[in-house]
């Protein structure tokens, strides 16, 4: 008599270790997808808090002369402090350093952009930055990229232009 497994049984093993795998890698990276979008969701507040407070303290906002800036190839690969910030004048005394989008990906329009003419601003995380996108009235949405942007505006307006 022989001890030991038939090879259906272990193969049935292995396909069932095989399924809670994928099963698991699965529930991790879309675990991984919400966490990236945790972490741009606060990094878009903390800006926004920082270009208001700029307002408060100058009565217009950091403007970049109503073109779009960031550190994307198309935004200008501007840095994320000093005179050539994507967002000028709040790096230190608004905020530490402007964030990058967590994914590191610069071309095109990807990461963060911030457009302003000083009296009004909108900021995205834009194209390869979100991985989920809100619906119309949710926070973050926005009318004119529903489904490749996030943005805040000044003021907390809903910003229909730009």
């Amino acid at each position: 008599m022989r001890k030991g497994f038939t090879l259906i049984e272990l193969l049935v093993v292995i396909s069932i270790i095989g399924l809670l795998a994928a099963a698991g890698l699965a529930t991790y990276t879309s675990a991984q997808k919400r966490a990236r979008d945790a972490k741009r969701k606060m990094d878009m507040r903390a800006m926004y808090s920082a270009v208001e407070a700029y307002y408060t303290a100058y009565n217009k906002y950091p403007s970049t002369g109503g073109s779009w800036w960031g550190v994307s190839d198309n935004g200008g690969n501007r840095a994320t402090s000093g005179a050539n910030a994507y967002i000028p004048g709040l790096v230190p005394d608004f905020i530490t350093v402007l964030p990058t989008d967590l994914r590191g990906i610069t071309s095109g329009w990807s990461g963060y952009l911030y457009r302003s003419d000083g009296t009004q601003f909108k900021l995205l995380s834009h194209s390869s930055g979100p991985e989920s996108f809100p619906s119309a009235g949710e926070a973050f949405y926005d009318p004119v990229r529903p489904t490749w942007a996030w943005m805040l505006c000044s003021g907390g307006a809903v910003c229909t232009t730009w």
